[in-house]
């Protein structure tokens, strides 16, 4: 078994496989912290990367949002190699990298189109897209949409499964939706059933997501616990998600979502990034490491040196 990502530093990463990342996730109980970050905006602190700064508060895992493969663009990194953009963020930061890739069913419209939400080429969930986010070091590919763009469960499966047969034994592949995403005949409830959770299995989904308990309405502690214990009977993995601006609620509010989150049994805790667009309220990444792991590791993770 991996060492457990809660006690990792960056060299660690350096020869991990797709099998490593997920035991040591794994072997974490429960106190793995994932930030999204969105690079095209202007960052937090201007001249040092979201993806940076969300690193030093404590996150585990970054999650790039609005990554566009055909043109790498993170406001912030000094890089002038496109292809080397994730691989330079990696150096940076000593954090294993996911970004979004976005299923678009054909004939559904979006909201977005006028936009900065609205989706390019290069953000749409295609093999060959997933192909060239591997080759330029992504360790997980998240299959899910942004607000308004009309991403259905449908799809997702359609995506995964192609994407699986492509890149199943290299990548780490994750699906669901934070959100309805545009598909008001998915909202509450309905955003992930059981059924979608089998059928997201079966595609090659090695990580389940989910709504956090208190982010969308109808989503409770007891629902989202009963899909992850049954997420884990199918040998999947599980992310909580705050995907609806909550990431920018005060600490208190974010400290119980934490624990509501925690009494779920996930394995991986998300937080997103429109505290205000780029990514969340730093101070609010912190409490939420503190609430599920306490000082000595949220410390940890923050002091401990890339260059270690």
């Amino acid at each position: 078994m991996a060492k457990r990502m809660l006690d990792c530093v960056a060299s660690d990463f350096a020869n991990f496989t797709k099998t490593d990342y997920l035991s040591s996730i794994f072997g974490s109980e429960g106190r793995v912290i994932a930030c999204e970050c969105i690079g095209i905006t202007m960052p937090m602190l201007v001249d040092v990367t979201n993806a940076e700064f969300v690193a030093s508060m404590g996150a585990d895992i970054i999650l790039l949002n609005m990554f566009d493969v055909t043109k790498p663009v993170i406001q912030g990194l000094t890089t002038t190699e496109p292809s080397e953009t994730i691989r330079e963020l990696k150096q940076l930061t000593g954090r294993m990298i996911g970004m979004n890739l976005e299923p678009v069913e054909e004939g559904i419209s979006s909201e977005n189109d006028t936009t900065m939400w609205a989706i390019s080429k290069g953000r749409m969930a295609t093999v060959e897209n997933a192909k060239a986010a591997y080759e330029m070091g992504i360790n997980m590919i998240l299959l899910t949409g942004n607000p308004g763009n009309g991403i259905s469960n449908k799809a997702i499966v359609a995506s995964l499964t192609a994407i699986s047969q492509e890149l199943g034994d290299k990548i780490i592949l994750a699906a669901g939706k934070m959100h309805a995403a545009g598909i008001l005949s998915e909202s509450a409830q309905n955003i992930i059933t059981k059924e979608d959770i089998k059928e997201f299995v079966d595609a090659g989904a090695d990580i389940i997501l989910f709504p956090a308990p208190g982010t969308v309405p109808g989503i409770t502690m007891d629902y989202i616990r009963e899909l992850v214990s049954y997420a884990h009977s199918l040998g999947a993995l599980t992310i909580t998600a705050i995907g609806t601006s909550q990431e920018g609620a005060d600490t208190a509010t974010i400290k119980q979502i934490a624990l509501m989150c925690k009494m779920t049994g996930t394995d991986i805790h998300h937080i997103g990034d429109t505290g205000y667009p780029g990514m969340a309220l730093p101070e609010n990444i912190m409490a939420y490491s503190i609430a599920i792991r306490g000082v000595r590791h949220t410390y940890h993770r923050i002091a401990a040196s890339i260059n270690r």
